[in-house]
C-alpha cells in the first residue's frame, strides 16, 4: 500500500512539473516572435548555393522551384512549408559556403515605414570540433505581406 501511495504522488509531481515547463516555454517563444515577425520554418545545412544569397518569395511555384533545386540530390527531399501567400510571404537566406558548424539565421535590424532591413546572425558552436565538411546553412523564414523593400544588411 505503501508503495502504491508513493508512485501515484511521484506520477502528479512530476505532471505538474512537465506542465509549468511547457507554460514557460510558450511565453517566451510568444515574446520573441511579437518582437521580430519573423517565423522560422526551416533550417539545413545544404543550400547548393556556394555564395551568399536572398530571396523574397511571394508565391508558392517561386517556393517550390527552390525546393526542387534543393532535393536534387537528397532522398527523401525536404518538404515544401505550406504558407498562405494572401497573408505572408516568405524570406530566404542562403549563407554560402562555411566549414563550421555554428548556427546562422537572420533577425530584424530596422523597420522603417517603406523598408525592412535585416541583419545575417551567427551563433558559434557550443563545443569545438574537427568539423572539416564544408556546408551551406540555409534558413526558411515567414512574414506578413508587406510592399516594403526588404534589404540584408551586409556582413561586418
Amino acid at each position: 500500500m505503501k508503495y502504491s501511495l508513493l508512485l501515484v504522488l511521484i506520477v502528479f509531481t512530476s505532471c505538474n512539473g512537465q506542465k509549468k515547463a511547457t507554460v514557460a516555454d510558450n511565453d517566451s517563444k510568444s515574446d520573441l516572435d511579437a518582437n521580430t515577425s519573423l517565423t522560422l520554418l526551416l533550417q539545413d545545412n545544404y543550400s547548393g548555393s556556394d555564395t551568399s544569397e536572398t530571396m523574397v518569395v511571394k508565391d508558392s511555384k517561386t517556393l517550390k522551384g527552390f525546393f526542387s533545386k534543393i532535393n536534387r540530390t537528397r532522398k527523401p527531399g525536404l518538404p515544401v512549408p505550406e504558407v498562405d501567400f494572401s497573408k505572408d510571404m516568405v524570406i530566404i537566406y542562403c549563407e554560402g559556403l562555411r566549414n563550421d558548424s555554428g548556427f546562422s539565421g537572420l533577425s530584424l535590424k530596422v523597420e522603417t515605414k517603406d523598408r525592412l532591413v535585416f541583419k545575417p546572425t551567427y551563433q558559434a558552436p557550443q563545443e569545438k570540433s574537427n568539423f572539416t565538411a564544408a556546408i551551406s546553412p540555409f534558413c526558411v523564414y515567414k512574414i506578413p505581406l508587406t510592399d516594403k523593400e526588404i534589404t540584408i544588411a551586409p556582413v561586418k
